[in-house]
């Protein structure tokens, strides 16, 4: 089972699928943020090696016994009236402590009023996605290194098109139960369309991302640092929008230097009280700040907060995050121990 996992590991380390970003790609919703938790961290944290079940849906190497008979059920009324949510289980077989996982990624882009070439309407329509996934880990040999895969199938409805598709996620988690420090490579969504649209295929949103966390010895908090698209450089380019103009009337565009790049790249986090019953988390995403920034006001892009409580064998969490002036997200999420 481990040469499989390596296998495939390797194979999707290769993948010459270059990844992208803004329209680019088809399936995006793929890359949508699994959980309340995870959009208080900075909407991609990728090492939490615990309860959290819904984790496994972004890094299957996370998968591990604490998910056992866990249920989560997440949802998110996102922009523009997008609504989407996710759903996750995990299953251990007590035989062999084999955990196995589920999860489900839905979105719902609501009504459009269609119009055909001349302005005539056509009625209204809808589009929405969905993916599943099928999810194991297991820890290689007696190291501290853990590998995990998940496979999903994807489908698409955007008005009368229709797509499937695959695709392989893959994470190789590193633990030190010592230091309480964990690090984690993910290669999310290789894959292909199996129909598409309109009989051009379009690549997925393929990504790569390095994630770090620890807990500190003597204060309550767990730091998160994660890097994502990896596999994209430069991932900013300059915004017409803040070109400036001279007396002369020569335009200047703006110039995304070296230390930016890795700033958009970049995602932290911190959670409060990570092992108790009540927890505090805020994140900060320098590329969703930068990028939705409006130059010369404040307006806290990037920045997210959210709480968790545990209630006998519920957790509740929530969180808020900031997206620009006019718009803002807000995620619910609950998890049931089923034991």
């Amino acid at each position: 089972m481990i040469k499989k996992y390596l296998t495939c590991l390797c194979l999707l380390c290769f993948v010459t699928s270059y990844s992208q970003l803004g329209g680019e790609t088809t399936y995006q919703f793929l890359n949508l943020v699994s959980s309340p938790r995870q959009a208080a961290l900075g909407g991609k944290v990728l090492t939490n090696v615990d309860y959290d079940v819904t984790q496994a849906i972004y890094n299957p190497s996370t998968i591990n016994l604490d998910m056992h008979n866990q249920l989560a059920v997440n949802y998110s009324n996102y922009l523009g009236d997008v609504s989407y949510g996710t759903a996750a289980y995990a299953y251990t077989i007590d035989r062999r402590n084999l955990t196995y996982h589920i999860g489900v990624t839905y979105v719902n882009y609501g009504q459009f009023d269609g119009y055909d070439e001349q302005g005539v309407a056509t009625g209204s329509f809808s589009g929405n996605e969905a993916a599943i996934s099928f999810g194991h880990a297991r820890q290689i040999g007696y190291s501290d290194f853990y590998l995990g895969g998940n496979v999903k199938i994807i489908t698409s409805k955007l008005e009368q098109y229709n797509s499937i598709g695959i695709a392989l996620d893959a994470g190789l988690m590193y633990i030190n139960e010592d230091l309480e420090f964990q690090a984690t490579l993910v290669l999310r969504n290789a894959g292909t369309q199996i129909t598409t649209y309109a009989g051009q295929n379009e690549p997925l949103p393929f990504e790569v991302d390095f994630g770090m966390s620890q807990t500190l010895e003597n204060v309550p908090i767990r730091w998160h640092l994660t890097f994502e698209n990896l596999q994209k450089w430069p991932i900013g380019s300059s915004n017409p929008a803040r070109a400036t103009t001279d007396l002369e009337g020569n335009q200047t565009q703006e110039k995304v230097g070296f230390f930016n790049q890795v700033l958009r790249h970049t995602i932290i986090g911190a959670e409060l009280f990570p092992e108790g019953g009540f927890q505090l988390r805020l994140g900060y995403n320098f590329r969703r700040a930068e990028e939705l920034r409006i130059v010369d006001q404040r307006n806290f892009s990037g920045l997210s907060a959210g709480i968790s409580i545990k209630l006998n064998k519920m957790r509740f969490s929530y969180t808020h995050a900031k997206y620009t002036s006019a718009a803002n997200a807000n995620f619910f999420g609950l998890q049931i121990d089923l034991e």
